[in-house]
């Protein structure tokens, strides 16, 4: 038994107290451990390789980064959300962004942002100089799609089924910018992350008139939870944090949830 009785204030029992004491050294240990381990030679230039399912987000991030502490070696590579996560997974990333990632002890995960979809439309287009973009207008356009494990295809795909709409063709092309030349052609529709949406002048931006749920749309920094501790890593979370402010839409507090589906969030406990 480790407590005397069981009203309040409970007392530990002798061999709760050695194992308070214990734990205690435990974990004092464990943090000269982390300490010793993040201690590098002046000499020694520390890397950090970041991969990201947003081009947008990563190169923020290491903007930030790279102010904070300008010596750091930083790879950068893109890929889809799905070889984003194997990335992680296989340990040739140190840190990822990734939207709407899956669930699992395994991972600490910080939000980055909240995004919301927008629809490119060639200048063309029959609604090109409107300012909203009505989804019943998908039923008469092509849409341009991502590859399947793209998370802004994975947001389209679950908007249309919600709002049970067919656009008549849909094309499949695996790149924003095979897309975004394909909407400037006139090939028809698309819908982006509107932070992924540059200025062309062969392209119309239209907000979209409902949105899909929200935690689709959400970005997140994710490492593995047996690294957020060590330095480096804690300083991308620094970086991260210091980039709420531009997330498009305002990111929920802490213990508020994003979105009805269950969110990440809930395994944040201890990246802060």
């Amino acid at each position: 038994m480790l407590f005397e009785g069981r009203r309040r204030p409970l007392q530990l029992t002798p061999i709760g107290q050695k194992l308070q004491l214990l734990t205690r050294q435990l974990f004092a240990t464990s943090q000269e451990i982390e300490e010793l381990l993040d201690d590098r030679p002046a000499s020694q230039t520390p890397s950090m390789r970041l991969a990201s399912d947003s081009p947008i987000y990563a190169a923020r991030l290491a903007e930030a980064l790279l102010r904070s502490d300008p010596d750091i070696a930083m790879e950068v590579h893109i890929y889809n959300s799905r070889e984003t996560l194997s990335q992680l997974l296989e340990a040739k990333a140190d840190v990822a962004i990734i939207s709407d990632p899956p669930i699992t002890p395994r991972f600490a995960y910080k939000p980055l942002f909240t995004d919301r979809l927008r629809v490119l439309v060639p200048r063309t287009h029959r609604l090109a100089r409107q300012k909203i973009y009505p989804l019943a207008a998908l039923a008469n356009d092509c849409l341009l799609i991502r590859e399947p494990s793209s998370k802004t295809r994975g947001a389209t795909e679950s908007l249309l089924s919600e709002h049970d709409l067919h656009p008549p063709r849909t094309i499949e092309l695996h790149s924003r910018e095979a897309i975004r030349e394909a909407v400037a052609l006139g090939l028809g529709v698309s819908l982006f992350f509107s932070a992924e949406c540059p200025f062309d002048s062969r392209i119309a931006v239209l907000d979209l008139e409902r949105q899909p749920d929200a935690s689709l749309l959400t970005g997140y920094v994710v490492c593995c939870v047996e690294q957020r501790r060590s330095g480096l890593v804690r300083r991308v979370l620094e970086a991260a944090e210091s980039l709420e402010p531009l997330s498009p839409v305002p990111l929920e507090l802490p213990g508020r949830r994003v979105a009805p589906r269950a969110s990440p969030q809930s395994h944040i406990a201890g990246v802060r």
